[in-house]
């Protein structure tokens, strides 16, 4: 059955509204072939280039006529007075969803990601997504990023208190899972050895395991009458019960978001253009945004995939999501890799799916 014949067949409707997935085999062959063509070139794809570079057992002519019916179905677009086309958001979204090929990561790439996230020398769980979204960026060749997990829920193990000078002691938090967060805290004076190690197991008495939002909410009650009468262990408490409040609200704790190496991505044909790399310096800039994207991000089926309009943010357009979940101690973060849509999705899928499996296993040990 012809490109044009196929056409007459469907109720195709606006190329915005058309459903998805209803592609016969030779539209599916093609789509495929565009696709993977921009992918590597990242020009718009013509039928002569297409049918020189795959097997599709047809002519110039008709992979030309079946390009246009992907076009009026909203699976390609047309640029400019170009002779090629483009895939859209909906041709990645079916590309993903229906022709994705496993692939398999080679043993040098296995060997890279396990170096770098080998965990002799940088137990802190921060450290760790930090040097796996560096690996992601390298690997990929698109931009790393990673939260944190969000904190409201971890529980605290204990608070340790570290004499920095004659007035400056740090505070050390370490939350369920081997997370530590820290504040500085300053001191009216020299304070004893002794007396800073009564303090300490007063509010690891107080305070250990309960969670960050429990000692948000009842903080000053837990500590009110733990020093009694003496009024310069009151004052002391009561300094290391405001850095306290500031080192365990979950609020100051919501994720943070590690990139990689945005240089990497900004070699990449899309952003060699002035406007194209000044939107995504600026989106590298939008920490809330790219946290408030990855915190709701859901994974039911492991790895989530998603393509420019799907995000409903306009400064992720031109862009795809690649992600996965990582858990420390019962709390999940997400790992993965932001690019442009012309992205190679099968090699990248394989490297994030790898590179959580491989953070979730160093964690877990």
């Amino acid at each position: 059955m012809s490109g044009q014949s196929d056409k007459a067949d469907r109720d195709r409707g606006d190329s915005q509204t058309a459903a998805p997935y209803e592609l016969s085999e030779r539209e599916c062959q093609v789509l495929d072939a565009v696709v993977r063509t921009y992918v590597d070139t990242a020009e718009p794809a013509g039928s002569r280039t297409v049918s020189r570079k795959f097997d599709l057992g047809v002519s110039a002519a008709t992979v030309r006529n079946t390009m246009s019916d992907l076009e009026d179905m909203g699976y390609l677009s047309h640029p400019h007075a170009s002779a090629g086309r483009v895939p859209t958001d909906r041709a990645y979204r079916f590309f993903v969803d229906e022709m994705i090929r496993p692939a398999r990561l080679s043993e040098a790439e296995r060997d890279s990601l396990a170096r770098e996230l080998n965990p002799l020398g940088f137990s802190a769980v921060e450290r760790l997504v930090r040097r796996a979204t560096g690996a992601l960026s390298v690997l990929s060749t698109e931009l790393g990023l990673a939260i944190m997990p969000r904190m409201r829920d971890a529980v605290l193990e204990k608070l340790d208190l570290v004499t920095l000078s004659t007035e400056k002691v740090l505070m050390v938090a370490t939350l369920q899972g081997g997370i530590a967060r820290t504040v500085y805290v300053d001191l009216p004076g020299r304070v004893p050895a002794d007396t800073l190690s009564t303090v300490a197991l007063v509010l690891n008495e107080r305070l250990a395991g309960l969670s960050l939002d429990e000692i948000r909410t009842s903080l000053p009650e837990r500590l009110r009458d733990a020093s009694g009468d003496d009024a310069s262990a009151t004052e002391l408490l009561n300094i290391f019960m405001q850095a306290g409040a500031e080192l365990l609200d979950p609020k100051s704790a919501d994720p943070n978001v590690h990139l990689g190496q945005t240089s990497v991505l900004a070699q990449q044909p899309e952003f060699r253009q002035g406007e194209r790399l000044k939107a995504l310096i600026e989106l590298t800039e939008r920490r809330e945004l790219l946290a408030s994207v990855l915190g709701n991000r859901e994974h039911p089926a492991g790895l989530q995939v998603t393509i420019g309009g799907e995000h409903g943010a306009s400064a992720l357009t031109d862009f795809t999501l690649v992600t996965a979940e990582y858990s420390v101690g019962g709390l999940k973060g997400v790992i993965g890799v932001i690019g442009p849509t012309r992205m190679p999705y099968e090699k990248v899928i394989a490297i994030v799916d790898y590179t959580s499996s491989l953070v979730n296993r160093v964690l877990g040990s």
